[in-house]
């Protein structure tokens, strides 16, 4: 998904930007760390922003939370009972 965004000041470590939309009466503010935006990023500056899915990471991320929790379930079933 890709929309837009103004930079409309920043605040310490932090930019505040707002979602640019078709429709005026669309307000979103959004608040990022200056680090995670291109270098030389300034007030005023347009950005377009890309947002994806990462399946790939995602996929690995759940076999090993599965994995992490198949072994603490057959620890449990196998621990001997007083």
């Amino acid at each position: 998904m890709k929309w837009k965004a103004v930079v409309d000041r920043f605040e310490g470590d932090y930019a505040v930007l707002f979602y640019v939309s078709d429709s005026e009466d669309e307000n979103i503010k959004i608040e990022i760390p200056h680090k995670l935006l291109p270098k030389g990023v300034k007030e005023g500056d347009y950005l377009t922003v890309c947002w994806e899915i990462d399946h790939k990471s995602t996929e690995a991320a759940r076999k090993r939370v599965t994995t992490i929790l198949d072994r603490l379930v057959n620890r449990t079933e196998n621990k001997p009972h007083d």
